[in-house]
């Protein structure tokens, strides 16, 4: 089945192909400039760091809704073992086995695909079995450090959390730029706070995953026209889920990823961030969240400082 006519027009309108040349493996992210970082340095005026990751564990976040997304197995493979002998200083060790978009994680260009290509045009089959993506991989993009803006939706609209059918829309998103006072702008990366995470932190993990409220299908337009570096969001499927277009599952990852280019990003821990920026009277802050680079990986875990 092929996708509808709406979903190509909107396509057509974000569609960054060959911005930055035909060889270019990170789209949006060419919008984080040595002037942009500078900029975003002057947003530290306490020196406040705050933490966006959860944790990482075996009950995590994964519920088994999405195949092969296993939570972290954790196990040691030596305990106070004198590896170079006996009365040497002796080591512990430990090994984990997880899916790289289990927890907290970008995802890579290369992690969706539609109508046979990839980000910039490459084909789809350029991501392999046993290499991974051979383009748009996470190992790719070298920095993820810019001004990042909380535009919390949820408290914008007077609530905690946006209730599981809720699709974010692009007047959810100016009201919460009108609640943050300030405006987004070329190189930001935006954190979308729905409240949803809330759930998992009480305990309901099944409550966290499905239904999910999340963007529409509409916000890429809305980033694309600010020049927006890369989103992220605290749920798990990053979009409204169900799809708020009968059957067009995954419309806002194909637009975000392959046409426009612009990483995402699942399961960030907003909760604290939006208390701290209630306190100080301020939604803007120094972002550092850069990707594990795990060579041909399609996404990666990521553990995110705001400072402010």
């Amino acid at each position: 089945m092929s996708l509808p006519a709406e979903f190509h027009e909107v396509a057509e309108r974000v569609n960054n192909w060959g911005r930055w040349g035909p060889d270019d493996e990170i789209g949006t992210l060419n919008l984080i400039t040595d002037e942009v970082v500078r900029e975003a340095a002057t947003c530290v005026r306490s020196g406040l760091r705050v933490p966006l990751a959860l944790p990482l564990r075996q009950d995590g976040v994964q519920t088994g809704v999405i195949p092969g997304r296993v939570n972290p197995l954790h196990v040691m493979v030596q305990i106070n073992q004198e590896v170079f002998g006996p009365g040497t200083v002796a080591c512990s060790d430990d090994a984990v086995t997880m899916g790289l978009q289990a927890g907290t994680h970008w995802d890579a260009l290369s992690h969706v695909s539609h109508s046979g290509r990839l980000y910039n045009g490459r084909p789809a089959g350029t991501v392999t079995p046993h290499g991974g993506a051979a383009f748009g991989g996470i190992d790719k993009p070298r920095h993820i450090v810019s001004r990042g803006v909380l535009l919390d939706v949820a408290r914008a609209l007077g609530r905690e959390r946006l209730d599981g059918g809720h699709a974010v829309t692009p007047e959810d998103l100016d009201a919460a730029e009108e609640f943050a006072g300030t405006r987004v702008r070329a190189g930001d990366i935006v954190l979308v706070r729905t409240g949803q995470i809330r759930s998992y932190l009480a305990g309901d993990r099944h409550a966290y995953g499905y239904p999910s409220p999340g963007l529409s299908v509409r916000t890429p337009e809305w980033f694309h026209a600010r020049d927006v570096a890369a989103v992220a969001n605290d749920t798990l499927t990053f979009e409204i889920f169900p799809p708020e277009i009968e059957d067009l599952w995954l419309a806002v990852h194909a637009l975000d990823l392959v046409e426009m280019g612009m990483p995402q990003g699942q399961n960030w821990n907003l909760e604290e961030l939006s208390t701290a920026c209630g306190e100080v009277g301020r939604h803007s802050f120094l972002l550092s969240a850069m990707p594990e680079p795990f060579t041909g990986g399609t996404g990666t875990p990521v553990a995110p400082v705001a400072i402010l």
